[in-house]
C-alpha cells in the first residue's frame, strides 16, 4: 500500500510527477483544513517550502507522521523540536540554493550602488536627461563585509573577487578561508557595503540594530538575503532618513508594521525583491527533486543523503 504525502505548497512539476507515481499525495493548500486532513489521511509525510506552516499541532494531527521536507534551505517555518522529539526526520536542502543567492546578492548590490532601478525607471518615462544628474558608483575597490561565511557567504566572497573587491568577514566562529576574520564592530566600520548570510533563530535580538548602523560608513550600503529579522528595520529606515547609511536592498523582510514597511519599500534609497532568490527555474526545480527524492528514500526504506536531514545527529 502507497504511503500519504501532505504537499502544503506547490512544487515543480518533475518533483510532483516522481511523488504521485510513489506515494498517494494530498494537497493541503486548498479550502480543506490541514488539520482534518492531516488526521484523516494518516499523512507519513509532509512536504513543505517556505510558507506552508509545520508546527507543533500539525505535527501531534500526524500519528504516522515519519518525515518533513523543506524544498530549501531555512527551517523557519518548521517545529524542529516537536519533530526531533517524536523521532521524526526533517529535511532541507542545504547549499543547493548557494549559487543563485550569492548572484541575486550580488546583482542588489550592483543594482543598489549603480542606482540602476531609478536609472532605468527614468529612462522609461522618457527622461533620457537623467544622466545628467546620475551620481552612481561601482563595486571595483569597494570593501565587502560578509556577516556569516557559510555555503552562500563564501559563493559571495568568489563573485566579489572577480569584481576586485576586497573581502573581509565577521562569523559566529572564525573559518578556514583566506578572507581577514575580524570582530564585528571592525567589519562594519571598514565595509563599503555589508552583506548578511547568516541564520536567524526566532526569539534572538537583530543582530544589526541602532549601535551597529552608526558603526557604518555613511556612503555605506546593507544587503540582505539571509533572514529579515536580522535587522532592526526601524532603526535602519531611521539610518536612512537621517543619511547615517546610502543604500538598503533586501530579498528579505519580517512582519513589519504597514506604516514601516510603507516607509521602508517607497523610499528611493531602498531596494525589495519578494524572497525570490531561489526562486529561478534551475534552483527551484533542483530543491524540488533533492526534497522529494530524500522523502521517497525515507519512505521506501531507502538510503536517504544523510546530510541532508536536519535533525540527523538528534535521532
Amino acid at each position: 500500500m502507497k504511503k500519504t504525502v501532505l504537499l502544503l505548497e506547490t512544487i515543480a512539476d518533475e518533483a510532483m510527477a516522481l511523488l504521485m507515481d510513489r506515494t498517494n499525495v494530498v494537497v493541503g493548500y486548498d479550502q480543506r483544513r490541514l488539520q482534518d486532513t492531516a488526521a484523516y489521511e494518516h499523512v507519513h509525510a509532509i512536504i513543505t517550502r517556505g510558507k506552508g506552516l509545520v508546527d507543533q499541532t500539525l505535527i501531534r494531527a500526524c500519528p504516522n507522521l515519519e518525515v518533513i521536507a523543506r524544498c530549501g534551505v531555512g527551517l523557519d517555518n518548521v517545529d524542529v523540536a516537536a519533530a526531533t522529539a517524536r523521532g521524526i526526520k526533517v529535511v532541507n536542502t542545504p547549499g543547493a540554493n548557494a549559487g543563485t543567492v550569492a548572484e541575486h546578492t550580488l546583482s542588489l548590490m550592483l543594482m543598489s550602488i549603480r542606482d540602476l532601478y531609478r536609472t532605468i525607471e527614468q529612462v522609461k518615462q522618457g527622461n533620457w536627461a537623467w544622466r545628467n544628474v546620475y551620481n552612481g558608483d561601482e563595486l571595483t575597490g569597494k570593501t565587502l563585509g560578509i556577516l556569516g561565511m557559510g555555503n552562500i557567504g563564501k559563493r559571495v566572497a568568489r563573485l566579489a573577487e572577480a569584481f576586485e573587491m576586497r573581502v573581509i568577514y565577521w562569523n559566529r566562529s572564525k573559518q578556514d578561508v583566506s578572507y581577514p576574520y575580524l570582530p564585528l564592530e571592525e567589519v562594519l566600520s571598514q565595509a563599503d557595503i555589508v552583506s548578511l548570510h547568516l541564520p536567524y533563530t526566532p526569539g534572538d535580538a537583530p543582530l544589526i540594530g541602532v549601535d551597529e548602523l552608526t558603526l557604518m560608513k555613511p556612503a555605506a550600503r546593507l544587503i540582505n538575503t539571509a533572514r529579515g529579522a536580522l535587522i532592526d528595520h526601524e532603526a535602519l529606515l531611521n539610518a536612512l532618513h537621517t543619511q547615517q547609511l546610502s543604500g538598503f536592498a533586501a530579498d528579505v523582510l519580517p512582519d513589519l508594521t504597514p506604516a514601516i514597511s510603507k516607509a521602508l519599500v517607497s523610499n528611493p534609497q531602498v531596494l525589495v525583491t519578494p524572497h525570490a532568490s531561489s526562486l529561478t527555474a534551475t534552483t527551484y526545480r533542483q530543491m524540488c527533486l533533492l526534497a522529494v527524492g530524500n522523502v521517497l528514500e525515507i519512505l521506501l526504506d531507502g538510503k536517504p543523503d544523510i546530510r541532508s536531514i536536519f535533525n540527523y545527529s538528534e535521532l
